[in-house]
């Protein structure tokens, strides 16, 4: 039985800071008879001390471990013949991108386990860092929302607020917030801003994070269908704002228009439904994309909808905050996904252009990619809250048996995407996307 495991560095990006194991989770594990390698990081937001000091080795190579838990994409070069990686992989979309990561770990005959796939019999996910997306994602949002309208000559009380990474804690964001919230119900908001709008895709882990920290604001949540009844500021208060959540029957409607949605038949033939958005976005001050999408469905903003929309003046809208971050995805505009140190740029839809910062004429997006990081220590202690429950498990498993007979907890047999370099049942479909 294998008791060795390690955690590795986080390469892809320059402020990737998360664990996906905790000193505090580490140390559970060592106490139950485990061993662990940790390789040396100077950026990660647990210290290497804080590793070795529960019991962890510290080192430059982990390749004697046969099980390796990561966080983002891991380089070609670590995979192994036969040993065990768990991490966020996005290739399950087939992923143009990540398509020679497949490729290397197929040749490795590599165990593949996906966090994005640990799911229990309802198909709800189990390990996750979406709330941290959304409550970052949100953090950075009215942050950005504030150097916006300062470019444009109205000072607000969100330029108080600093981009999510600048915080010790999620506890410190979060007291600077309901300060800018206290101060907007005693002085109110600008009038050009009345009545402040916040819109909200989806309704999962992400788009509940981005609305615990809106909901810091004197907020009140109104439904899609109120939102024309806002547009006279006579039916309105300055000192308040309003919040508004789009589910899948707001997004899109049948092409023909005549039937009623019907959630199941829009996941199964969404090529019958069209964009509905557009219906909505004139009256929103800043929108917030928290929901799954991928090319099937319609998009939430395209660009020829913002070009549209700027051709009548300076619309209300003034940021987006693209939290799901798919590249000419369903916002069309986020032309990338951004880095934390570089987080925002302004599209111009009359040249079909971004160009980095608050500055420019168009619609400013935020896309920061790895959001989570920007909290990394919170959001690493709820991720291996998750994690800890399988990680025994993981490690022991011996993966040389068939997979009927492998000894995983069901969440994770369900997110084990290849077995010894082969696609289990549930993802044959994979096998398409190296062809």
């Amino acid at each position: 039985m294998n008791k060795l495991f390690a955690i590795r560095h986080e390469d892809k990006y320059l402020m990737e800071r998360r664990a996906a194991i905790t000193p505090t989770h580490a140390k559970i594990l060592i106490d139950e008879g485990l061993e662990m390698l940790v390789e040396s990081s100077r950026k990660r937001v647990f210290s290497d001390m804080e590793y070795k000091n529960i019991g962890a080795e510290i080192t430059s190579d982990i390749s004697k471990s046969p099980v390796v838990f990561g966080v983002k994409e891991m380089p070609l070069s670590i995979f192994e013949e036969n040993k065990t990686y768990m991490f966020f992989s996005h290739t399950i979309k087939g992923q143009e991108y990540n398509i020679p990561l497949l490729k290397k770990m197929v040749e490795k005959k590599i165990n593949l386990i996906e966090y994005e796939k640990v799911a229990d019999e309802q198909n709800r996910r189990l390990i996750f860092f979406g709330r941290f997306a959304g409550l970052a994602g949100m953090i950075n949002s009215l942050w950005s929302f504030g150097l916006r309208m300062e470019e444009k000559g109205i000072k607000t009380p969100f330029l108080k607020l600093q981009q999510s990474h600048h915080y010790n804690s999620l506890e410190d964001a979060k007291k600077e917030i309901k300060a800018v919230g206290d101060e907007i119900k005693k002085t109110g908001l600008p009038k050009e801003l009345q009545p402040m709008v916040i819109g909200i895709t989806g309704y999962g882990n992400v788009a509940k994070g981005a609305m615990e920290i809106a909901d810091l604001l004197p907020i009140k949540e109104i439904s899609p269908e109120e939102l024309s009844q806002l547009d006279s500021f006579n039916t309105t208060s300055n000192n308040m704002l309003y919040r508004v959540t789009f589910k899948e029957n707001h997004i899109s409607k049948l092409k023909e228009g005549s039937q009623k949605f019907d959630l199941q038949d829009y996941y199964q033939h969404p090529e019958k439904y069209e964009n509905q958005m557009e219906d909505y976005i004139p009256n929103l001050s800043i929108l917030m994309n928290c929901m799954y999408w991928d090319t099937r469905y319609p998009r939430i903003v395209t660009k020829d909808f913002l070009k549209n929309l700027y051709k009548n003046g300076e619309p209300k809208l003034q940021v987006i905050g693209d939290v799901t971050c798919d590249p000419d995805g369903s916002i069309e505009a986020t032309h990338k996904g951004t880095e934390i140190e570089d987080p925002i740029f302004v599209y111009n839809p009359d040249n079909d252009t971004p160009t980095m910062g608050a500055k420019g004429h168009g619609i400013l997006i935020m896309a920061v990619d790895i959001l989570p990081s920007e909290l990394p220590r919170d959001a690493s202690v709820a991720f291996g809250d998750a994690l800890i429950n399988y990680a025994k498990d993981i490690v022991t498993c011996d993966y040389s048996q068939n997979f009927d007979s492998l000894k995983l907890p069901a969440p994770i047999k369900k997110a084990l995407i290849l077995h010894n370099g082969e696609f289990t049942p549930e993802y044959k479909y994979m096998e398409d996307f190296l062809k």
